[in-house]
This record gives structure tokens, sequence and C-alpha cells, in this order.
């Protein structure tokens, strides 16, 4: 039998996959239709990114 902590920290895992795709392909059209701003962009992606990441590893503790 599944434990509910168990079923919680998949949620968690496609959640936090599913945001940091969402960020990804979000800065690649960005990047696209501004080049020049790619430092700027991919900047901004890393930190979003790194930012779900530890919410996602605290929400894993958590459960």
């Amino acid at each position: 039998m599944m434990d509910v902590s168990m079923i919680g920290a998949g949620l968690i895992v496609i959640g936090v996959g599913i945001g940091i795709g969402r960020i990804g392909g979000s800065a690649m059209d960005a990047i696209a239709r501004q080049p020049e701003a790619t430092n700027k962009i991919q900047t901004a992606m890393l930190i979003a990114a790194a930012l779900i990441e530890g919410i996602g590893f605290a929400a894993l503790f958590a459960a």
C-alpha cells in the first residue's frame, strides 16, 4: 500500500519539473525575440529555477 507522503512527493517532483520546464521554454522564446538580452534573461531564468527547486526540496522534506 502506498503511503500518502509518497504520493505527495511524486506530485512535488512533477510540479517542480513542470515549473522549471515552463521557465526554460519561456526563456528560449524571450531569447529568440531579443537575442541581445540573452545574459539578463538567462540570469533571471537561473535564479527563478533555483528558487523553484529550493521550494521543491523544502516541500519534499516536509512530506
